[in-house]
């Protein structure tokens, strides 16, 4: 199997780890192999590139013998972020056994703290035991130790291999490995459009530059953007900082962090209620935040924070329970990097996040989404959305749109927002990859980003040939106002079986005694109509009044009875009340008005000559927002000629009955 971008060094070594499912099936489940072999492959990584220094430090460690605190000696003398004083190895623990658990054990207990902290994650002590238990503990070390490439692969090359892994292992327990990593051409072509456009800016003398993913998974596009910075400016100082929910794939990260010696912070926890790197500001963001996770769990944590307003990170609204993809940016905006304004001088910062189509449009107006994109939009801080092709994510064959974030965007684009269609740049996977079907090539990645870095050029060029895949909007045009139609109610009244009938049930009446007595003075009207409310009043109460019956006084009644008789008819009576004319629920409509446009002159356009007796409740009129991306975009396509469906038609039947006849004869 071929994995993204990656060449026949990553592919056999992730093949190699695999096989040593061969050793655990049958003592293990499908599903239960990642627990083995994630650890395992860790702790050999961490064995090969240990090796050069490791006599070092067991001879530091050795002359070092009534010293507590040695820990950054020995890190000297390992010449690496962690190191390990056992006098084991994967050698030593492959060799013996009888002994294999017990210099496994003392092997790992060597370690350094920030290591140990890693392996904790994996419950090492339990996955030797049941290893042990099994009488396979021997040989999953040997196969291992066989592995004599590890200490050879880069660290970006090691990160496909264990990107490798985890999606198997995920699709093997039916979990979403778009909870752990994102293929590695998004995470290029991500960084590229975050990063481009401020080429000139990073190449400058004295960069420090602050880089925050807040879902960082197992550490992949802090990574590329660190890589991109470097390639810019080798000279510049990045720091790398990310959270994680996930233990493995925190443990991971963290693990690539000590190797390649980042500088920076990779927190472990829950971005929602425990967020990390609390007071610091970055000055570059991105993430791809699990699309459509639930916050239910944290729910008062988030809505107290919430009542802060923009005290808080959620001051602009909270989105529905079952989608928490704008928690995430909330909260990657409250961790900008603040721009220069009112003589305070900032960087600014942008950011970039992956989305499905949910941001852009769920939620009516006033919503908590809707309230978001305002508050964003009115804030001048999004700067583009580009349209990815479908079928590009492991886990989900959707679409998806990266969203670009600016608190410092250029004096051409202020007010204003880049939309760039880039369905149409992939290319086939020669093999699938779970849902994966399609890439995007390094031309395709070039192109894109070009095109969004020249946006307004091309936006304003219809001779260029991208022309109809880039549109520039001002960021009030994705506002409207939602006002209310209302339609006169419009009744006639009579007496039927079903209305009987009603009374009869009408919860509203169940407590009356007089209900039983009300029923039977009105059935001998059965059959009659009435086209006033006043010339049903009078008969209904003349009835009652013949039976003995006490005419309804309460206002729940009244409704009760009224509700039973009344029947909406376009032809009936207008009804009103305090001389108002009362509206028709059934009849209500709403109508999305451009925020620029005048109500009236809109309602008078566009209602009113089909609807000539609307009128207009100012008092429900609200605010929106949405980003109708596709709608922007669409094509009409005509639909094809009816002779040449017939004739296909016609053709097919023919080779229908040709292979009937080869079956029956």
């Amino acid at each position: 199997m071929t994995l993204p971008g990656s060449g026949p060094t990553h592919t056999r070594m992730a093949s190699d780890i695999w096989s040593v499912a061969d050793l655990l099936r049958g003592d293990y489940k499908r599903h239960e192999y990642g627990r083995v072999i994630l650890p395992f492959t860790l702790l050999r990584r961490l064995d090969a590139v240990m090796a050069s220094t490791r006599d070092a430090v067991r001879a530091r460690d050795a002359a070092l013998p009534d010293i507590q605190n040695k820990d950054h000696l020995l890190r000297v003398a390992a010449k690496l972020a962690f190191y390990n004083t056992s006098k084991q190895d994967f050698t030593s623990v492959a060799a013996d056994a009888g002994g294999v658990a017990r210099n496994l054990r003392d092997y790992v207990s060597g370690f350094s703290p920030n290591v140990k902290q890693i392996l904790a994650q994996f419950k090492l002590e339990e996955v030797i035991s049941g290893l042990a238990g099994a009488k396979i503990l021997y040989k999953v070390v040997g196969r291992f130790a066989e592995m004599r490439d590890l200490d050879k692969l880069s660290n970006h090359d090691m990160g496909y291999v264990f990107e490798h892994l985890i999606r198997r292992f995920a699709e093997d327990s039916n979990e979403t490995a778009g909870e752990h990593f994102t293929p590695r051409e998004v995470i290029k072509l991500m960084v590229n459009l975050l990063i481009a456009p401020d080429a000139e800016t990073v190449a400058g003398e004295g960069q420090v530059i602050n880089i925050l993913d807040p879902a960082c998974g197992t550490g992949g596009m802090l990574t590329a953007a660190e890589d991109r910075i470097k390639a810019i400016n080798p000279k510049a100082e990045v720091f790398v900082f990310g959270q994680e929910l996930n233990g493995e794939s925190w443990a991971v990260c963290q693990a690539d962090m000590l190797m390649s010696s980042h500088r920076g912070r990779i927190a472990f926890g829950n971005t929602f209620s425990e967020p990390a790197h609390e007071g610091k500001k970055f000055d570059y963001m991105l993430a791809n935040p699990p699309f459509g996770v639930e916050w239910k769990k944290v729910k008062d944590e988030i809505e107290a924070e919430a009542e802060l307003g923009h005290g808080g990170r959620f001051g602009a609204g909270l989105p529905r329970i079952n989608d928490g993809s704008f928690l995430f940016l909330q909260h990657m905006i409250s961790k900008m990097e603040p721009a220069e304004r009112d003589r305070h001088r900032g960087k600014g910062a942008r950011l970039a996040i992956v989305f499905n189509g949910s941001p852009l449009f769920t939620g009516a107006a006033a919503s908590g989404e809707s309230r978001i994109r305002q508050w964003i939009l009115e804030n001048d801080l999004l700067e583009g959305i580009v349209a990815l092709p479908d079928q590009l994510f492991y886990n989900t064959g959707i679409s998806t749109y990266f969203w670009i974030l600016s608190n410092r965007k250029v004096a051409a684009l202020k007010d204003r927002v880049i939309l760039l269609d880039a369905r149409d740049q992939w290319e086939k996977l020669r093999k699938s990859l779970g849902d994966k079907r399609k890439q995007i090539s390094e031309a395709q990645i070039e192109h894109i980003t070009t095109v969004y870095v020249d946006a307004l050029a091309v936006a304003a060029d219809e001779a260029h040939p991208d022309h109809a895949k880039v549109k520039v909007f001002r960021t009030r045009d994705f506002g409207y106002h939602r006002i209310t139609v209302e339609r006169p109610l419009k009744q006639r009244f009579e007496i039927t079986d079903d209305t009987l009938a009603t009374l009869d049930n009408a919860r509203s009446l169940a407590k009356w005694d007089s209900r039983d007595a009300l029923v039977a003075a009105l059935r001998p009207l059965t059959g009659t109509v009435w086209w006033t409310k006043k010339g049903a009043g009078d008969a209904l109460r003349a009835a009652a009044r013949s039976a003995g019956v006490l005419w309804p006084t309460t206002a729940s009644l009244v409704k009760g009875l009224w509700g039973a008789v009344a029947v909406s008819d376009p032809e009936g009576e207008v009804q009103t009340a305090k001389g108002e004319v009362l509206p028709d629920p059934d009849l209500r409509d709403y109508e999305n008005v451009p925020l620029d446009e005048d109500i009236e002159v809109y309602f008078q356009r566009e209602v009113i000559p089909h609807v000539p007796d609307a009128w207009i409740d100012h008092e429900k009129t609200k605010v929106g927002y949405e980003i109708p991306f596709t709608r922007h975009f669409y094509v009409y396509t005509p639909p094809r000629p009816l002779a040449e469906i017939d004739a296909e038609l016609r053709d097919l039947e023919g080779q229908i009955q040709k292979l009937l006849g080869e079956v029956t004869g």
